[in-house]
């Protein structure tokens, strides 16, 4: 019985030891052939070994589950855009920190044009599989910017019922870009809007930004 005891105790610390290791400074955990194993915040998100883990067909279930789920809890279509958005919205700013942990050594953009092209890039490449179509500043007003795609993945499978005419399933999208650009200190509304555009068989997404006043001072000043 004694032996069985200290056989356990031993058992127990190694694993401990395993799991801090696991747990310490990113160093990653030991395989079974003796090498070291990156750790989970180091992998990356769409390898070339597990591109196709999560299918097209998966995601578009998923999110079908995510908009039908969330109008059941809302009376009208603003407010299930709201919903999507704030779904949205943390997907965001996980996807900050991740990213700029995993591709940017922890740097942070501090410039307006950076923060876009971090969203127009890497947030795209990394969520939809590639780059957004178009990054464009307004004409109307100085703090207004768009990102445009024109096959967003989360509006291709959703079918809108005539009743729900005007619902765009890219609120979640516009979620996700407030969420990164307000953890990022680049607070902003964000709105998605579909835009009817010649060549292309359905409306594209536009992602419509509209950065506080504090933040173009800043950018202005930072350009001085």
């Amino acid at each position: 019985k004694g032996k069985i005891t200290r056989a356990r105790a031993t058992r127990r610390r190694e694993t401990e030891g395993e799991g801090e290791r696991g747990r310490g400074g990113g160093r990653g955990r030991m395989s079974q052939r003796g090498s070291v194993l990156p750790s989970l915040v180091d992998r990356h998100i769409l390898t070339s070994k597990t591109r196709n883990d999560v299918g097209v067909g998966a995601f578009a279930f998923l999110f079908s589950e995510i908009v039908q789920y969330s109008q059941t809890r809302v009376s009208n279509v603003s407010e299930l855009e709201r919903k999507l958005a704030d779904v949205g919205f943390d997907v965001g700013v996980r996807m900050l920190e991740l990213l700029v942990h995993r591709e940017k050594a922890g740097k942070r953009e501090n410039r307006i044009l950076g923060i876009l092209s971090f969203l127009h890039t890497n947030v795209w490449k990394n969520l939809f599989g590639k780059t957004a179509d178009s990054l464009e500043k307004g004409t109307s007003a100085d703090d207004e910017y768009m990102i445009s795609d024109h096959d967003l993945l989360v509006n291709r499978y959703i079918s809108v019922p005539r009743d729900m005419g005007h619902l765009n399933c890219g609120a979640f999208a516009a979620g996700i870009v407030e969420g990164v650009l307000k953890s990022a200190g680049f607070p902003a509304r964000v709105t998605a809007h579909s835009v009817a555009s010649e060549g292309l068989s359905r409306p594209k997404t536009t992602i419509l930004i509209k950065f506080a006043p504090e933040v173009i001072e800043r950018d202005e000043k930072l350009g001085s």
